[in-house]
């Protein structure tokens, strides 16, 4: 089978999807840029799809190379037969092949192979005939200077055996059944570590079945395990029986020989095969809680990044404070700082309140943004009452202050303290959070699962795939765009997103995407990636959309058959309906395309993001303590995992609406009901300030 058919068969599309995704991942296109512009080639799959195939492609190129290495390795050894090869070139489960190789792979120095240097496996091989009638006896002939007794020899043949029946394909089988089966996952507080365990006391001495463990226990215990604190161990409630039916496979008599074979089979199972296995089970127990808390963190991430953005406005950004005061700052319409001060609402309230008249007034401002932070509540009401006309937003702090030390923010702002670089970096979030996340690590925005306990190379990859397909979802304005954002864009990277600012900064905007061929290193492959995600308000309105450049002709074409410029065709709807789409369907350019194309002229440059809306915490209630069971209360979806949500109340302690209560319905996955900035109503019922715990529900609701 090739690998085309096999990620066809494992992502369930068609070999034709399959092999010209392929193809086109091969040649260097990458996912959004397939997924949006070459939907004929697909057959329309999204970019979900063609990521699991270029994922799947990975894996079973990879396990191809592994397989040669193993071929290469056995065949060395002189013990590759055609029976053997043929096993492993049909085989594409790792863990099969691995199991196949086992017998072969190089080992350190085992008691088994130090047996055979003593050529014990001859003896071993009798024991597990088991007819020798006076196996003692037998034994006796294999003394020398290296095995001085009988019982040494019978203990070498045995060490023999239990290899050979750990290395069985057939008895790691028999094994992995009972673990998948019937497995327990059980922890134990390491001696000494009481004061370390508080924090893990949900975790002590727990007992449950590996396949119902949750995977986001499972990364706590972990975390626990590796901070020394408890020790995990997985393995079959019943290990006997398994035992039992290994030695069904094994023993074929009864006599001496058949209870030495016991007895190595029981040494096997638990010195060599039960470890092995439990390794095994905890590694994919681990892979699979860390897809299951990543996938939590990139769809966390995929909202927080498309969350509405209030646009280009003149902004008021507060970063909240109450011993230093509350750094201001001034944003014009583009986000440049234009003034910044420090105000004291609690100390010096008189004189704050007519600094912020003021500078509304001065400004001109649109909108004020308040971070969340620390005195965020009451930062909130003192404007409230000092602007009562303006619009008030409070905004997520997350990540500002790495952002506000790091060597962005620096070149962005030499001449300014880490204070003016947070509060600008709140005010940008409110105008375009996309453009100023970018920025930001996404391991420091706030929004995973265990984010430290993941494969952190995993992780990487995940949230680097999902900012890019959130960056060219939206679409980027190359003439505005930072270096960093620009990184994002299909085709670019690093390198040439600087070529492109510097050009820009030498030579003045853009006027058309033609122009970019200008860039240097920006060669032919690079364009027809990213032009497509890159927007231009110049002379060509084509430009200025997600029209692709290669289809303009098709655009033109339709304008000069109506007898109209592109111009009147984008801005008139009853010449977009005299249009006949099949007129224009070639071998290359099929509906898909030719549909697309009728809704970007409908609304070029479209943003798909929602618009954003004012919210307001409820009066009076602004700490923990004021918090009462009962209580219903308006609030912000600040986190999402897989057991529930986290709710901004405005008392500086997000509380937890638990799976269980945020529907009146049974809810599977929380994300059905709920996402990221929602505004949600919901009720408290229970208030635990010394652990700093609040319950919620949305219940009843």
């Amino acid at each position: 089978m090739t690998i085309e058919q096999l990620v066809a068969n494992a992502v369930g599309v068609n070999i034709k999807q399959a092999s010209n995704t392929i193809k086109l991942l091969v040649e260097g296109a990458t996912v959004p840029f397939i997924s949006r512009y070459r939907k004929e080639m697909t057959g329309n799959l999204d970019e979900v799809k063609i990521q699991e195939i270029k994922d799947k492609h990975t894996y079973y190129t990879e396990l191809q190379q592994r397989k040669e290495t193993i071929l290469k390795t056995i065949d060395e050894q002189g013990k590759l037969t055609p029976e053997l090869r043929k096993k492993i070139e049909e085989l594409w489960d790792a863990t099969e092949i691995e199991d196949l190789y086992l017998p072969y792979k190089p080992k350190r120095k085992t008691r088994a192979a130090k047996a055979r240097e003593n050529g014990l496996e001859p003896l071993a091989t009798t024991l597990l005939l088991q007819q020798c009638k006076d196996i003692d006896l037998e034994a006796e002939k294999y003394i020398s200077d290296n095995v001085p007794t009988a019982d040494d020899a019978l203990q070498g043949a045995r060490d023999i055996i239990a290899e050979m029946v750990s290395e069985d394909k057939q008895t790691r089988d028999i094994v992995r059944d009972a673990f998948s089966r019937f497995a327990r996952i059980t922890t134990k507080k390491v001696k000494g570590k009481d004061a370390e365990a508080e924090k893990y006391r949900d975790y002590l001495d727990r007992n449950e079945q590996l396949s119902r463990c949750p995977s986001h226990r499972l990364l706590a215990m972990m975390r626990a395990q590796n901070e020394g604190v408890i020790n995990i161990h997985i393995a079959p409630e019943d290990p006997e029986r398994t035992i039992e039916r290994i030695e069904r496979h094994y023993i074929k008599a009864r006599n001496t020989s058949a209870a030495y074979v016991k007895q190595a089979i029981g040494d096997s199972y638990d010195r060599l095969i039960e470890p092995s296995i439990e390794t095994e089970f905890s590694n994919s127990s681990k892979e699979s809680a860390d897809t299951e808390a990543i996938k939590v963190f990139t769809d966390n991430l995929r909202q927080l990044l498309l969350a509405a953005p209030l646009g280009q406005k003149r902004i008021l950004a507060i970063d909240p404070g109450v011993r230093t005061g509350c750094k201001t700052v001034v944003l014009d319409a583009q986000g440049n700082l234009k003034h910044h001060t420090v105000i004291f609402p609690q100390q010096r309230a008189q004189e704050a309140e007519q600094m912020v008249k003021d500078l509304i007034k001065r400004h001109d401002i649109e909108a004020i943004a308040i971070g969340n932070g620390t005195a965020s509540r009451e930062t909130e009401s003192f404007i409230r009452s000092v602007a009562p006309q303006s619009a008030v937003f409070v905004v997520s702090e997350d990540g500002a202050s790495i952002y506000s030390a790091s060597k962005i923010a620096r070149d962005e702002f030499p001449d300014e303290d880490v204070t003016v670089r947070g509060a600008v970096s709140i005010g940008r979030r409110l105008m375009d959070p996309l453009a100023e996340l970018v920025k930001i690590d996404p391991k420091s925005i706030g929004v995973g699962q265990y984010q430290h306990d993941v494969d952190q190379n995993r992780l990487k990859d995940a949230l680097n795939t999902t900012v890019e397909s959130c960056v060219n979802l939206v679409g980027v304005n190359v003439n505005t765009a930072s270096m960093h954002l620009l990184t994002y864009v299909s085709g670019l990277g690093p390198t040439l997103a600087q070529n492109i600012v510097d050009y820009r900064t030498e030579n003045g905007a853009f006027k058309s995407r033609n122009e970019l061929k200008k860039v240097p290193r920006l060669g032919p492959k690079a364009y027809e990636q990213c032009a497509g995600f890159l927007r231009i308000d110049g002379k060509n309105p084509l430009d200025n959309s997600a029209v692709h450049p290669e289809s303009y002709h098709i655009v033109e074409q339709m304008a000069k058959d109506l007898g109209c410029t592109v111009k009147d065709l984008i801005s008139d709807a009853s010449k977009r309906k005299q249009i006949n789409l099949q007129r224009y369907v070639t071998a290359e350019v099929g509906l898909p395309t030719l549909n697309d194309i009728m809704k970007e002229l409908e609304k070029p440059g479209r943003d798909p993001r929602e618009q954003i809306e004012e919210f307001h915490f409820a009066d009076g209630i602004s700490s923990i303590e004021h918090l009462i069971p009962g209580m219903e209360l308006p609030g912000i979806v600040t986190n999402i995992t897989a057991f529930g949500a986290f709710v901004d109340l405005g008392v500086h302690q997000d509380g937890l609406v638990h799976i269980s209560q945020c529907s009146d319905k049974f809810v599977k996955d929380i994300n059905e009901v709920l996402k990221l900035h929602q505004h949600v109503k919901v009720k408290v019922l229970d208030v635990d300030i010394p652990r700093k715990r609040i319950s919620l529900t949305m219940k009843g609701l």
